[in-house]
């Protein structure tokens, strides 16, 4: 029942933040808002809550990375591979080497391995966390893009690390040959399962709701039992789980695209997902906060038994270590844009160095954020030979304190770096957008006559069938001519979706009216309500 509790304040302390977080006059990042509020939990409601690292690791960490690879946009991630790669598997191993060997030698009471696992942790960035300080300054739609397929990659690649450096640090023995064969069995394990757990369950799902009928609730349940399916499954094979989860992000999105669930279910499904991400990912700073208090307590503890006296040297060590991942990533991005600019050169293309204002905010948006957190407190609590982990609760500090000065610094220099940060044009999106709706009203139209004739065949109305003919075609005839004869089509479009859903909006305060009045029964109103969100889902952007 105190369980049960707990998981409810959780949940309401996620929702009051993001009140707070609109209430308050200054773009303040919305990780931070819970954070405060998950210590003032700690602090005022008698808040603790009991974690599990194995548990907490299966709750969180699957549906958000099943979540960012199912949302993030497949052609960018692609277009930008070579670059996403170059962050998420080059500058993860740059960043486990260079901040391992500068945490071990800083701190020497933690061991090499342990250093290097803090590391791994560490080098997953957050974009979400990057999206909330953001949301007030306009940012390049294709950094953001990379920052997106960088996260994606590095989560995996950095808890895979993270878990070959605790397996060194547990066993005490490292073979660089045998790590390297055990990255590779575990990484690419980890895909294929993930991709062909998750083609499985989709045409499993297909062929029942073809065959018997769709059902949206058991299609959305299946939705969230998938990347713990994917998950288990490939952690049970010894492969890496998180792979695995992100592969079947990956793998749902193309499902998606193939229209193999009705509208209804996507929308409905959608808002559940939504509901999970706020919640997963807004808990896990609560949990962060409430934390703050045991997580401070202890690494006083670690540095104490360290023969160190000064408290202050947890915060030396904190900034130390938050500087050193942004001079890293500074260098390793530097370094990168030179190398692609001079292989442009050779090759005869002629490319413009972007902005160091541009440059010097993708790196200072490697904010960290919920996996760094949920990684961290995975550390073991024992040792094979039953004595405690070494410094395990100063590595969580550590990565606590990184997670918190991190977002601190990004929400103050970020908006100052873009703000009047001119922007690429958005031309060739435009008229893509523009070709594509002219196309699809065609396509429209066709099918809108072919029905018409199969209608007429089995002897319909045919003056009521001709006048609901014309009556559809209306509609996608004004929209190709919008989109195909008027140079300000956007702007003709744009007006007539807010005058359609002025009128869509008017209908919903009627039936409302006409409810409360008790002129309409409840279950009518709520039909016509459905309808009327539904319509105007499909107008709202």
């Amino acid at each position: 029942m105190e369980a049960i509790a707990d998981v409810l304040m959780i949940l309401l302390a996620v929702v009051a933040s993001t009140a707070i977080g609109k209430m308050l006059p200054v773009p303040i990042p919305l990780p931070l808002v819970q954070i405060v509020l998950g210590a003032a939990l700690a602090a005022f409601a008698d808040l603790e809550v009991p974690l599990d690292p194995d548990i907490f690791f299966l709750l969180f960490i699957p549906p958000l990375l099943f979540l960012d690879g199912w949302r993030i946009p497949k052609q960018s991630l692609f277009r930008d591979a070579a670059t996403c790669l170059e962050l998420a598997l080059g500058l993860v191993v740059f960043t486990v080497v260079g901040i391992g060997l500068f945490i071990h030698w800083m701190i020497p009471p933690i061991s090499l391995p342990v250093a290097f696992a803090l590391a791994a942790v560490l080098s997953p960035t957050d974009p979400v966390a990057v999206s909330a300080i953001t949301s007030r300054v306009p940012i390049p739609p294709r950094v953001m893009h990379i920052l997106e397929g960088e996260s994606l990659l590095n989560d995996a690649s950095g808890i895979v690390c993270m878990r070959v450096a605790l397996a060194a640090a547990l066993t005490g023995t490292f073979s660089i040959v045998e790590a390297t064969g055990s990255f590779l069995w575990v990484a690419l394990g980890g895909i294929v399962i993930g991709a062909a757990v998750t083609g499985v369950i989709t045409r499993a799902k297909y062929w029942v709701s073809r065959s018997f009928g769709e059902d949206t609730g058991a299609q959305i349940l299946v939705s969230l039992l998938i990347p713990f399916s994917a998950y288990l499954a490939a952690e049970h094979l010894h492969c890496s789980g998180i792979l695995s989860a992100v592969a079947a992000g990956i793998t749902m999105s193309y499902a998606e695209i193939s229209d193999q669930a009705h509208g209804e279910t996507r929308l409905q499904r959608t808002a559940v997902w939504n509901t999970v991400q706020v919640a997963l990912n807004g808990a896990i700073f609560v949990i962060l906060g409430e934390q703050l208090p045991r997580i401070l307590s202890g690494a006083f503890r670690a540095v104490r038994q360290a023969e160190h006296s000064e408290v202050w040297l947890l915060a030396i060590y904190v900034a130390a270590i938050a500087g050193a991942l942004v001079a890293l990533r500074l260098l390793w991005v530097w370094t990168s844009l030179r190398l692609t600019l001079y292989r442009a050169a050779r090759q005869g293309v002629e490319r413009r160095a972007p902005p160091f204002r541009l440059v010097a905010a993708v790196s200072l948006a490697g904010v960290r954020g919920a996996i760094t957190l949920a990684g961290v407190l995975t550390f073991p609590l024992v040792t094979q030979d039953g004595s405690p982990f070494p410094a395990r609760d100063l590595a969580i500090f550590l990565a606590a304190g990184v997670i918190v000065l991190s977002l601190i610094v990004a929400s103050i220099s970020l908006p100052r770096l873009l703000v009047d940060l001119p922007l690429p044009p958005e031309d060739r999106t435009s008229a893509e957008l523009r070709e594509i709706r002219a196309t699809a009203a065609k396509s429209a139209i066709r099918a809108i006559q072919a029905a018409q004739h199969r209608l007429a065949e089995e002897d319909a109305d045919a003056k009521a069938l001709e006048e609901a003919a014309s009556r559809a075609l209306e509609v996608y005839g004004r929209r190709l001519e919008d989109v195909e004869g008027s140079g300000n089509a956007p702007d003709l479009i744009e007006m007539e979706r807010q005058l359609r859903l002025a009128g869509l909006r008017a209908e919903r305060q009627e039936i409302f009216r006409q409810a409360q009045s008790r002129m309409i029964n409840d279950a009518l109103a709520r039909r016509l309500i459905r309808e009327l969100d539904l319509a105007e889902a499909r107008l709202a952007r």
